[in-house]
């Protein structure tokens, strides 16, 4: 039996279609960060089954991972953001790899993303260790945190996009330059203590760039590709810029 896990703060927008998307899974658990939006309203409606988990200083939805696991009822657990749909597909295809009696602890997805209103080649295949034995995972409470796993973990093949979470969000250029600031204050917080010298300047935005636009094909998503790109080494050069003026 499989546990979705939903995180929630103000997250009306795109929740009805999310949990439309989940309704084939024997139980959906929305940990809300004290939302003062209609999220609650939406989850009451769809059945869910609610947590709280304090918002207090946190401006990251990681701290509240491994609580929103731990309620979880069922051996499995599918952590889907509030923007994110579950394919049928995908849905059977989780079911079939708990079933097996070889199954691995924990599961890649992938995830394809969109930034003005076209789909990126340069995200794909966004892998996301989202599903997983529920006594198997640790979640650090940090900014892009991968989850521990105590086993080994698979992915789902990346040629197969039916598999796939369809990112619902589409940041537009402020949201991207908000999350920027936002993200990259607790960046700073995983990399205390690492050093990078003057060229690390130039040649990490630059290396995201080219890695987003020509390695991983954004030159194929026309000016939203090229700008895409551009924002991904932006974020390097803030990134860095943050620390070099920690230590001033």
């Amino acid at each position: 039996m499989i546990s979705v896990v939903i995180n929630t703060y103000n997250a009306e927008r795109h929740l009805e279609a999310v949990l439309q998307s989940v309704s084939g899974f024997d139980e959906v658990v929305v940990c809300d960060m004290e939302s003062t939006d209609s999220t609650l309203d939406i989850a009451r409606r769809h059945g869910c089954r609610i947590v709280t988990f304090p918002r207090g200083e946190h401006r990251i939805v990681e701290p509240a991972r491994q609580f929103a696991i731990e309620h979880a009822s069922h051996p499995w657990v599918l952590l889907v953001d509030a923007d994110e749909l579950v394919s049928p597909a995908l849905c059977e295809a989780l079911y079939a790899h708990s079933n097996r009696e070889d199954a691995a602890a924990g599961l890649f997805i992938p995830r394809k993303n969109y930034f003005m209103g076209r789909f990126m080649h340069c995200h794909y295949p966004d892998y996301l260790l989202r599903f997983f034995k529920r006594d198997a995972v640790t979640w650090p409470p940090y900014v892009h945190a991968v989850p521990q796993i105590a086993g080994n973990t698979e992915r789902l093949p990346a040629a197969r996009k039916e598999l796939a979470f369809e990112h619902l969000a589409n940041d537009s250029v402020s949201d991207i330059l908000r999350k920027t600031d936002s993200y990259t204050d607790y960046e700073l917080l995983k990399k205390q203590g690492k050093h990078y010298g003057p060229l690390a300047y130039v040649w990490r935005p630059f290396f995201r760039w080219f890695k987003a636009y020509i390695l991983k094909g954004g030159c194929r998503d026309g000016l939203p590709g090229f700008i895409k790109a551009c924002l991904e080494g932006y974020y390097q050069l803030i990134m860095l810029s943050k620390m070099a003026e920690q230590r001033t």
